[in-house]
């Protein structure tokens, strides 16, 4: 049995998954925000509860939203900050007694869907987390791509590339970075397109709903989105030449990407043609945590 757990900044879930990838339990819980033995109870009570209700005990695979330094063996770069600086894998597999095997959480979206999700199949998957952020992860034949230091995929910080005239020099996030992709090709930052330009702030479904009814300052805003993530896209299209792109978090379910992602892209892809399949997480707002549960699925 694999058990795989998604650790966010607002909550704690575990999956338990036969050897054939059929669920077999599930629990979240909310986090303890800034409680970082908080958070390592909430785990091993979750991974207790797993083991109780299947009668089995598993090996644990957990997604954060950072990643473990090599040259420290600490969590950097979270945004679930009270991890960043912590011996997580350490404290765990001493909680748990038991190896622990931990990655990014949009890597554990790559391996999920590159396991039996919309990339199964495919040699090079790129996956791409677009809701409150937009991060990336990256799976080859199914195995997470860590990198040398733990960075592999992380492409947040970096500028939307071909910036225009008028997108300078944008807003900055938690870096200092201006027009960072964490930002302008989040859901984030559909909604804060919408709010600059008519100083309306709105949710983003209502954005969508606007668009769809003909508003063509939803429209906007919307083309605008596509224009950034479009060429986020093509600058890993042009360095990565992944085999599938697979979309994941709130803004993947906006069916219109799909269509008008690949004409966005084109322009600034280094090729003569390109038709790279973009495709929906097949497992939804589950991938990560089950992606998680595949890391031991050596």
């Amino acid at each position: 049995m694999r058990l795989g757990l998604d650790w966010g900044g607002t909550k704690i879930e575990i999956i338990a998954l036969s050897d054939h990838g059929e669920e077999l339990f599930r629990k979240r819980v909310d986090t303890p925000r800034d409680d970082y033995c908080g958070c390592i109870d909430a785990v091993v009570g979750l991974v207790s509860a797993a083991e109780e209700a299947t009668g089995q005990r598993g090996s644990v695979g957990l997604g954060i939203p950072g990643s473990i330094s090599p040259s420290s063996g600490l969590v950097k770069n979270a945004n679930s900050t009270w991890m960043n600086g912590k011996p997580l894998d350490k404290d765990l597999e001493q909680a748990l007694a038991r190896p622990v095997r931990i990655q990014n959480d949009a890597n554990c979206l790559a391996v999920s869907e590159a396991t039996d999700g919309a990339g199964a199949g495919f040699g090079i998957v790129h996956a791409i987390i677009i809701g409150t952020g937009c991060g990336s992860g990256i799976a080859i034949n199914g195995k997470p791509v860590r990198g040398a230091n733990g960075i592999a995929g992380e492409w947040g910080s970096t500028s939307v590339p071909w910036l225009r005239p008028e997108e300078h020099p944008g807003p900055t996030n938690w870096t200092g970075q201006h027009s960072p992709i964490d930002l302008l090709c989040s859901g984030t930052g559909f909604q804060w397109d919408y709010e600059n330009t008519t100083g309306t702030k709105l949710k983003g479904k209502e954005i969508v709903a606007l668009m769809r009814n003909g508003d063509a300052q939803a429209r906007g805003t919307y083309d605008r989105y596509v224009s950034r993530l479009g060429r986020a896209m093509a600058m890993v299209a042009n360095f990565l030449d992944p085999d599938c792109f697979v979309l994941g978090g709130g803004m993947s379910n906006l069916d219109e990407l799909y269509e008008d992602l690949p004409s966005a892209m084109r322009p600034y892809i280094f090729s003569d043609g390109y038709d790279v399949p973009i495709r929906k997480a097949k497992h939804g707002d589950s991938s990560g945590v089950r992606g998680a549960a595949w890391l031991w699925n050596d």
